[in-house]
């Protein structure tokens, strides 16, 4: 089992920046795919980005691409998610999952944390 824990949401102006991490425990984080995901109310859970288990291959929601950044520190067993240049449209619950692989030839998430909120005012 492995337990994901996220950190770092928060209030924050239009234009400006936060760090989300997503600490894990109970397994090492290390043999696991880590994606970010996020949820605004009255709206599905969206993919923001994905990270591989070694942090060589990084993969980025198109509303997103050039102002978030993942990365990972599998020493601390923690991955981030760098968000600058935040917009309003970014207000929402994000959520981290760890992936073992695949099932059927679809990702498959099987570790969910329980989420922090990211409000972005305007």
């Amino acid at each position: 089992q492995v337990q994901l824990v996220e950190s770092g949401g928060g209030l924050v102006q239009a234009g400006g920046s936060l760090r989300l991490s997503c600490s894990a425990s109970g397994r090492t984080l290390s043999t696991y795919a880590v994606g970010w995901f996020r949820q605004a109310p009255g709206k599905e859970r969206a993919f923001v980005a994905r990270i591989s288990a070694t942090g060589a291959s990084t993969s980025y929601a198109d509303s997103v691409k050039d102002r978030f950044t993942i990365s990972r520190d599998n020493g601390k067993n923690t991955v981030y998610l760098q968000m600058s240049s935040l917009k309003p449209e970014d207000t929402a619950g994000y959520y981290c999952a760890a992936s073992s692989g695949f099932a059927l030839g679809v990702r498959r998430w099987d570790y969910w944390g329980q989420g922090t909120q990211v409000t972005v005012s305007s």
